[in-house]
């Protein structure tokens, strides 16, 4: 009976993930209640799996790689991408390789939240659809998580399965022998099958693109030091590295509109330019200038927290409209400083303390991050908190870096085990200011911690039963008429199903005890059948609900439910095809 009650959980769970309907943290929880309230499952360890090694792992990882982010790599990568030229082929493929190597080492999203803003930008700049480059980069986040042991929740949870049937944990790089050349594979596939396979399809907007957001007006000073003092306008694109235009030039309150290329450029000099959001960081990076209305925000002694820049539209029936920066007092009433402009389909000819504001302008503000988003509110504007810029913050991708390398060596040399290493990690990542403090609970994507917390009994609770053992028996009557081989392709198999339809860390737990069920009753090492089960657990190809990184493509890059299928379904093929040998080549049954 027990084990009638658990595989019905295990079948209304399955049914509710592929529902979609109930998030899957929900769904993982009301599994887990029925369990405790049927008696399987004791009320006194029903939340034992919060205090699991792989669930203090995951929730690690996702702060450090938000601290990657924070460090500036993202700025760093976009820099080096923006470079590669317009070929779509290799743009593709660049993308996608750095997508996976990035996602190696930190969460899947998180990577594809780092390069999901270059590849739009590159896709604006080029001409063509984003759905040629959005997807495949989503798939490549997933392809990377396969080459270590940190790059997926599920390779941290196979990992720990491994350790209660033989007393050892796969290491750091264990999974790299064969998912590292899988992955490979995948992105080259990718990269040449996407403008073939792939329809050429406009965006869904967003909520941050319902406005048509043209270059932003702004203006910047030369101060000290800075790499123009002495320079020629001629010589601005070749120090900006950018494509962003002078619009006129301001010197000792003198206007020159159209500044002559041979003009010297002088300390004290203020810029008028036309630029996107993506490209003004790199401006500021690249030249040394500052943004004119950069000042400090006032009262910033009054425990005023840490300073923000964000973007706002100002909405029909704002107090801002038919005004000006100097009549509203902005920054002294409202301690707001505004650092630029953009106005659909018009060109602003006016100084930025100027300019009549509009409905439908999008202005770039700075402010206090307390109670930024409620003045933004009072003056009858929009916060269009989706496109997070993030101006002015130090870059400290060496720090960054080091301490991530130094948990990583501290693993592979044995000295740490994983969860330990990572949480002192992203502890001194905060320490060190690369993280700031309020962002390391929003990093951790608390469904996932949930999931796997209320998951972890579950599948205990399989195998206690004598569950797990059942289908594992089921299996091996298919082995007097199926080769080893052949019986560890069903488990590739089948875990790549189920991951399309349920969350790949739920997938894990559930295959993961049937698997070693299945080897040990082969007389087979559990290795193999591991791999192959985060192998698959990874391989979330075929649908959008399969994996968080298909969903966040199937917008903006105006996917339907079934163009996953159109790459997916030869890439699930590939895997299988270089997955199986390559498996018994590295890891003898």
């Amino acid at each position: 009976m027990d084990q009638l009650i658990v595989f019905a959980v295990l079948l209304l769970a399955l049914g509710l993930f592929a529902w979609g309907r109930i998030r899957h943290d929900l769904v993982a929880l009301i599994s887990l209640m029925i369990l405790v309230l049927t008696g399987i499952v004791k009320a006194g360890e029903a939340f034992i799996g919060f205090g699991h090694a792989a669930v203090i792992t995951v929730a690690s990882v996702l702060v450090i790689g938000k601290a990657l982010e924070f460090s500036g790599l993202t700025e760093w990568l976009g820099k080096g991408v923006m470079r590669i030229g317009n070929n779509p082929y290799l743009q593709v493929f660049v993308l996608s390789a750095l997508t996976a190597g990035a996602s190696a080492f930190m969460n899947n999203v998180g990577a594809l939240a780092i390069m999901m803003p270059i590849a739009l930008h590159l896709a604006r700049k080029t001409g063509y659809s984003p759905s040629f480059i959005l997807m495949p980069i989503a798939f490549a986040s997933l392809l990377g998580g396969m080459t270590t042991l940190i790059g997926t929740p599920p390779n941290i949870i196979v990992s720990a399965f491994r350790e209660e049937a033989t007393g050892r944990t796969f290491a750091m790089f264990d999974y790299a022998p064969v998912g590292v050349v899988i992955a490979f594979a995948g992105v080259v596939f990718i990269s040449l099958a996407a403008f073939k396979l792939l329809p050429h399809r406009k965006s869904q907007k967003s909520g941050a693109d319902l406005f048509d957001i043209n270059d932003y007006i702004t203006e910047v000073v030369v101060v000290p030091n800075s790499k123009l003092i002495g320079k020629g306008v001629s010589d601005w694109g070749k120090i900006s590295q950018t494509k962003v235009q002078i619009l006129g030039l301001i010197r000792a309150n003198r206007r020159i509109h159209a500044p002559d290329p041979e003009e010297t450029l002088l300390e004290g000099d203020i810029l008028i330019l036309e630029t996107d959001a993506d490209e003004l960081k790199a401006v500021m990076d690249n030249t040394g200038v500052a943004l004119i209305g950069d000042k400090k925000v006032p009262d910033l002694s009054q425990g005023a927290g840490n300073i923000a820049v964000v973007e706002a539209v100002v909405m029909a029936g704002s107090s801002l409209l038919g005004r000006s920066v100097s009549d509203i007092g902005l920054r002294r009433q409202h301690g707001l400083n505004l650092l630029a402009v953009a106005r659909r389909e018009q060109k602003i000819h006016r100084r930025l303390d100027r300019i009549i504001f509009q409905t439908g302008d999008v202005l770039l503000l700075q402010g206090r991050e307390d109670g930024l988003h409620e003045t933004i509110a009072s003056l009858g504007c929009l916060h269009l908190a989706k496109r997070g810029l993030r101006l002015g913050y130090r870059a400290k991708i060496p720090a960054a870096l080091g301490i991530f390398g130094a948990a990583i060596a501290a693993v592979v040399a044995g000295l740490l085990p994983v969860e330990v290493a990572f949480t002192l990690a992203a502890m001194t990542m905060v320490l060190a200011g690369i993280l700031p403090i309020k962002e390391v609970y929003t990093s951790i994507d608390w469904p996932v911690v949930v999931l796997l917390g209320a998951m972890i009994p579950v599948g205990t609770a399989l195998e206690t039963t004598g569950g797990a053992q059942r289908i594992a028996d089921a299996v091996l009557q298919m082995a007097n008429h199926i080769p080893s081989w052949g019986i560890l392709t069903i488990v590739l198999v089948l875990t790549m199903c189920l991951s399309d339809v349920i969350n790949n860390a739920a997938t894990v737990v559930i295959m993961a005890p049937i698997t070693i069920g299945v080897a040990k009753g082969l007389g087979l090492s559990v290795d193999p059948f591991l791999i192959a089960v985060a192998i698959g657990g990874s391989s979330a190809f075929l649908t959008p609900i399969g994996h968080q990184s298909n969903t966040l493509v199937m917008g903006p890059g105006g996917y339907k439910f079934t163009d996953y299928w159109r790459l997916g379904l030869p890439l699930e093929i590939l895997i299988v095809l270089i997955g199986i040998p390559l498996i018994l080549m590295l890891w003898p049954l």
